[in-house]
């Protein structure tokens, strides 16, 4: 099938607008429009590229998007369709970021973003729900509730980094794989492996040219380098590697406060295209402390070396789909990263919890709060944002927008 571009473009960036609620509301939707509405992809290679993708480090709603657009258009269809998924929201959160870094510290936008704060950790607490419900799977329970026990402890109480946490698993999850493929594994193409050198040289040089220009900026290169090493352990969604950007943004660096990283957070929420996009709010948030041309700088480096390695994935990897999908250690190993991921996802949801409920909470160690500091609005707070998402199942977006509304009535009730 030949897609036209301009019915191409049209359609992605349709998505790329619509593509708010998470990577469960941007699947399904793209399903809707490629499978069911124009018949673009058949379910069986729909369901193929979702499960390649989710071997991948990275968003891997946006990772389908190119796929898909690969597959219709080749190398540009690609490009197009990754680029219109991601640009909406990149947008919009740089809007965000620049108007939080002038207004910010202003009394009563603070309070409104009490009420995201609270929000976040219950968005958080769901994330941990729906990716434990995915990971303990039929005959894994057992072992997956150790494997993420064990990545909890790793990050919580030795605080180690989340890529040793990430490689362990995936180690000790293709050690453990022993079923055998239904089938054997497809033949490639001929030149398929010529190919995939090629596009790995060219991406990896696109990659990596920014950093040819960054010779007098200490910040963006620190900046650079940080987000590039984030793009390759990007297992698991966002909310998995949050928990180690959080630990080097805030501890390492001091680019962002602790309360800064949950704002950026509640924001990306509320924006289109990945949730991984949080790491153009903090690096445009870090810039602005020095300048507004460092924030944009910031923020565009971010934006490339964030997602240029989704491209690298997709157009190295996609040709070889099909015999990785047959390969079981592999599954295995994300098997095993994705239970681990819910360890992580559970540290990253008590962290958050203890700075939004307690004014102070040490950190030298395992985080552990000053009981005679506990917040009792922030309290309130979060309990409400729990009746509004979990009992009343509002959308995100809702529940965010009303949790701002709390806040500022707060402040205003005085």
């Amino acid at each position: 099938m030949t897609v036209p571009l301009s019915t191409l473009t049209r359609t992605f960036a349709r998505i790329g607008v619509l593509s708010f609620g998470g990577p469960a509301a941007q699947i399904a939707l793209m399903h809707e429009e490629l499978v069911e509405r124009r018949a673009w992809l058949t379910e069986r290679q729909y369901l193929s590229a979702l499960s390649f993708c989710m071997m991948l480090p990275g968003p891997e709603a946006m990772q389908l998007c190119t796929y898909a657009g690969w597959r219709l258009r080749g190398v540009l269809g690609g490009l197009i369709a990754g680029t219109l998924f991601v640009l909406p929201g990149a947008l919009v959160v740089l809007a965000l970021a620049l108007a939080y870094a002038t207004w910010g510290q202003v009394p009563l936008v603070q309070s409104l973003f009490l009420g995201i704060q609270a929000a976040v950790v219950v968005i958080v607490v769901q994330a941990l729900i729906k990716v434990a419900k995915r990971a303990f799977g039929p005959g894994y329970m057992a072992e997956g509730a150790a494997l993420a026990a064990l990545a909890f402890l790793a990050i919580y109480a030795l605080r180690l980094p989340f890529p040793l946490i990430i490689a362990g698993a995936a180690l000790w999850g293709a050690f453990r794989s022993t079923s055998r493929p239904d089938a054997p594994a497809p033949r490639l193409p001929p030149g398929t492996a010529r190919r995939a050198v090629l596009t790995v040289v060219t991406f990896l040089t696109l990659w990596a040219a920014p950093f040819a220009l960054l010779t007098n900026s200490d910040l963006l290169s620190q900046i650079g380098l940080f987000f590039s090493k984030l793009a390759v352990v990007t297992f698991g969604g966002a909310y998995a590697v949050l928990a180690y950007m959080t630990q080097e943004v805030v501890g390492t660096h001091g680019w962002l406060t602790t309360p800064e990283m949950i704002d950026a957070l509640g924001l990306a929420e509320t924006t289109p295209g990945p949730l991984i996009l949080v790491t153009e709010f903090v690096a445009t948030l870090a810039g602005a402390k020095l300048s507004l041309a460092t924030a944009l700088a910031a923020a565009a480096l971010t934006l490339w070396v964030t997602f240029i390695p989704c491209f690298l994935w997709i157009f190295a990897g996609a040709p070889y789909l099909e015999w990785l999908t047959h390969q079981p250690r592999l599954s295995g190993a994300l098997r095993a990263i994705t239970a681990a991921v819910v360890g992580v996802i559970a540290n990253l949801s008590l962290w958050f919890a203890l700075h939004v409920l307690f004014a102070e909470v040490h950190t030298t160690g395992p985080a552990l709060p000053v009981l005679s500091t506990a917040q009792p609005l922030a309290f309130a707070l979060t309990a409400l944002a729990a009746l509004l998402l979990l009992g009343l199942r509002l959308g995100m977006a809702t529940t965010l927008a009303l949790m701002a509304l709390a806040g500022l009535a707060t402040s205003l009730l005085g």
